[in-house]
């Protein structure tokens, strides 16, 4: 029977040194706490001070680089904004009984930072963590509209624009040519672009600074009734958006997409 020990894998030996450095600085020590060989360790080290995750200091030891605190405040702002936001997600399912969801733009992608079920009888496969991809989805595609041109672009190039159903664009200048009337409606929608039978519209978020942070989503299954309501859903989205950028402090000329660059 394989040991625990033996089962470790290169990701839970790296973890085990980050760990230990909070309370060891040698790498002696780092190998006696983690029971990993000192080559091990020191291997491991050198990467996490590439990393910025460890540092090195005059006398050869070893401590927590700035990394991790870089880290710890883009996790904090995450879930202070949260918890923040919440209350309008939580309304605003309340209005349209869609499925409501708020996430940070983050590299290329976006992060489902929280989500609100609707009051229907399914529940959506979406969930909080989950990353997803701008040029498919209304509220990466919202977050596309709120960015000038050329920083669209670019972001696009890094993510590319994979085929996600029959529906999904995947061709920059279209999806360039669609943004001009997100900005122009104020938010923007998802036809099955992402997932099959499943319809969304979402709207940027803006802090304080009037920079794009992340979005607000509604979305439901490809039901008629509901492909209907898409328009008053988006609207309602829109209004939530600026509201909860508002509420973060931002200008009210750069709080939703009217404010937009073209």
């Amino acid at each position: 029977m394989t040991s625990p020990e033996a089962r470790r894998t290169a990701a839970d030996k790296t973890l085990d040194v980050l760990e230990a450095l909070a309370e060891h600085q040698s790498i002696a020590g780092l190998s006696e706490a983690t029971k990993l060989p000192k080559p091990t360790v020191h291997r491991i080290l050198r990467t996490l001070v590439e990393r910025g995750f460890a540092r090195q200091t005059d006398h050869g030891s070893y401590t927590g680089g700035p990394r991790i605190l870089t880290l710890i405040g883009r996790h904090q702002r995450g879930a202070d904004l949260t918890d923040r936001v919440r209350p309008a997600l939580e309304e605003l399912a309340r209005e349209t009984n869609w499925t409501v969801h708020f996430a940070l733009l983050s590299g290329h992608e976006a992060v489902y930072a929280a989500k609100v079920e609707g009051d229907r009888p399914y529940h959506l496969a979406s969930r909080v963590g989950m990353s997803l991809p701008l040029h498919s989805t209304s509220v990466g595609k919202s977050m596309l509209a709120a960015l000038p041109e050329e920083s669209a672009q670019a972001l696009l190039a890094r993510g590319g624009m994979p085929r996600r159903t029959a529906r999904t664009h995947t061709d920059a200048a279209a999806l360039l040519a669609e943004l001009a009337t997100v900005r122009r409606r104020g938010w923007a929608e998802d036809q099955e672009e992402n997932e099959e039978g499943v319809i969304a519209v979402g709207a940027p978020v803006f802090d304080h600074v009037g920079q794009v942070i992340g979005g607000i989503s509604a979305a439901a299954l490809s039901h008629p009734a509901d492909t209907k309501a898409m328009t008053a859903c988006g609207r309602a989205v829109a209004t939530t958006a600026r509201q909860v950028s508002l509420t973060l402090g931002a200008p009210p000329q750069r709080s939703d997409l009217a404010g937009s660059p073209d």
